[in-house]
C-alpha cells in the first residue's frame, strides 16, 4: 500500500483561502442588499401610489333633497334610452330644479359650488329608477372643484369655513366614486373616469395579439424548422434581434409614415395604434418562440417520425404544442411591454381629448399611459389624485397580465 500524500496547509495557503471565503462573504452580502434594496423601492413604490391614488378613487360630494313628487316632471311610458332621457328632462328645466333644490337643503353659498353637471347625474338615475319621479330622493351630487379642493385643504382658504359648515352638517363629504370606473375623459377632475382610456387599451390591444401574434410565431418555426442555414436567415436573425432592442419611438415614426399613409382617416384609432404595437411586439415574439421551439428535445421529433408522422404533423402536433407554454410566456410578457407603451402612440395621434369611450377598432381613442401623460400636465390637484388612480389601475393591469402568463405556462407545462 502506497502512502497516501497529506497536502501541507503553509501560510499563504491559508491567508488565500481565507481571502477566498472573505469575498464569497462579501459576494452573498452585496447580492442580498441588492435584493433587499429593490423590494424597499419597490414598496416604496407601490405604498406612494396607493396613498396618493385612494382620494383619486374618491370624489367630493354634496347631499341635495329633490321632492320630485311636488314638481310634476313625467316620462313617457316607452322604453327610452339614457340620453333620451336626458334631453327630456333637461327640457322640463330639470337643472333649474336641481339648482333650486341644492339652495333650499345646502344655502345659497353652498349651492352655488354645485357641480355644473350635477342635473344630467339626477337624469342617469331617474333613468335607472323612473320611480323616483314619485317621491322625495336624496342625491349626492359632484361639487365644483374649488369646493372640493377646499374640503381637502388645499386650494381655496376662503371657501374652507363654507366646506368645514357643511361637512358638520352632513351635506359635504368624499364618497367612493364608481363613475370613475365607468366614464371617460372630461375637463373637470370631478368628472372624470378611466373607462373609456381603458377599452382604448383594450381594443388596441387586441389588434397587437391578433396580428403580432400569429406572424410571429409562424416566423419562429419557420426559421427554427424550415428555414435553410445560409447568410440569408443570418441575416434575418441579427435584424430581428436588433429591432427587439429598437427605441419605441422608432416603431411610432415607421407607423406614422405608413399606416397613417394608408389610413388617414383612422388617426388615433385602436386599429393603427395595434398595428404599430404589432410592429414593436412582433421580434419579442419570434425571439421568444424560438427558445421555446429549441427547447423541445429531437428525441420528440424523431419518435414522431419514426410512427409516420409527416414534417408538418411533427411541427403542429409536436412541437408547437409542447412549445407553446414558453411562446405564450413571451407574448403576454411582450404584450404587456406594450400596454405601457406611450411614445409610438403618442406620435399616431393617440393623444387626442376623447370624452366618449370608443365602440368600435376605427374610432377615436387613447390608452391608459397616454392617459396617465395627459393627466399628469394639469395643475389641479384634482388630476393628480386621478392621475395616481389611473397609475394603480394600468398596474393592476399589468399585474394580471404577468399573472395569466405564468398560469399559462404552469397549465401546459410539459416535463420530460
Amino acid at each position: 500500500m502506497s502512502d497516501r500524500v497529506t497536502p501541507t496547509r503553509t501560510a499563504t495557503f491559508e491567508a488565500r483561502l481565507k481571502k477566498r471565503y472573505a469575498a464569497e462573504r462579501r459576494f452573498k452580502a452585496l447580492g442580498l442588499s441588492a435584493i433587499v434594496f429593490s423590494v424597499v423601492v419597490l414598496l416604496f413604490l407601490l405604498v406612494t401610489m396607493t396613498i396618493n391614488g385612494i382620494g383619486g378613487f374618491q370624489r367630493t360630494e354634496m347631499r341635495v333633497d329633490i321632492d320630485f313628487a311636488q314638481l310634476g316632471l313625467s316620462l313617457p311610458q316607452q322604453e327610452l334610452t339614457a340620453t333620451e332621457v336626458t334631453q327630456r328632462l333637461g327640457g322640463q328645466g330639470l337643472s333649474d330644479i336641481v339648482q333650486f333644490s341644492a339652495e333650499q337643503t345646502l344655502g345659497a353659498e353652498g349651492a352655488q359650488h354645485l357641480n355644473g353637471e350635477a342635473w344630467r347625474l339626477v337624469a342617469e338615475e331617474i333613468h335607472a329608477d323612473p320611480a323616483v319621479l314619485s317621491r322625495e330622493a336624496t342625491f349626492w351630487l359632484p361639487t365644483s372643484e374649488d369646493l372640493a379642493s377646499a374640503y381637502a385643504g388645499d386650494g381655496q382658504g376662503d371657501l374652507q369655513p363654507l366646506a368645514q359648515q357643511l361637512a358638520e352638517r352632513g351635506a359635504l363629504e368624499d364618497n367612493f366614486d364608481v363613475g370613475f370606473l365607468t366614464r371617460a375623459d372630461a375637463t373637470d377632475p370631478q368628472l372624470v373616469g378611466i373607462w373609456g382610456a381603458l377599452k382604448g387599451s383594450l381594443l388596441t390591444m387586441v389588434v397587437t395579439l391578433l396580428l403580432a401574434f400569429p406572424i410571429g410565431v409562424m416566423a419562429a418555426l419557420y426559421l427554427e424548422e424550415y428555414a435553410p442555414k445560409n447568410r440569408w436567415t443570418d441575416v434575418i436573425e441579427v435584424s430581428i434581434n436588433n429591432l427587439a432592442a429598437v427605441p419605441s419611438i422608432i416603431f411610432g415614426l415607421l407607423g406614422m409614415a405608413v399606416f397613417l399613409s394608408i389610413f388617414p382617416s383612422y388617426r388615433s384609432a385602436p386599429l393603427i395604434g395595434g398595428m404599430t404595437l404589432a410592429l414593436m411586439t412582433m421580434p419579442v415574439i419570434v425571439i421568444s418562440g424560438r427558445n421555446a421551439i429549441k427547447a423541445v428535445p429531437p428525441s420528440i421529433r424523431d419518435g414522431a417520425l419514426a410512427v409516420g408522422a409527416s414534417p408538418v404533423q411533427v411541427v403542429f402536433h409536436h412541437v408547437l404544442p409542447l412549445a407553446l407554454p414558453g411562446i405564450l410566456t413571451g407574448t403576454i410578457i411582450g404584450m404587456a411591454r406594450a400596454l405601457g407603451e406611450t411614445a409610438p402612440l403618442l406620435l399616431i395621434g393617440m393623444r387626442a381629448f376623447v370624452a366618449t369611450p370608443p365602440s368600435g377598432f376605427t374610432d377615436n381613442a387613447t390608452v391608459l399611459p397616454m392617459q396617465i401623460f395627459l393627466w399628469s400636465d394639469e395643475i389641479d390637484r384634482g388630476f393628480v389624485e386621478r392621475t395616481s388612480a389611473a397609475i394603480i389601475v394600468l398596474l393592476i393591469f399589468l399585474l394580471l397580465m404577468n399573472g395569466l402568463a405564468i398560469y399559462l405556462r404552469n397549465r401546459f407545462e410539459k416535463k420530460w
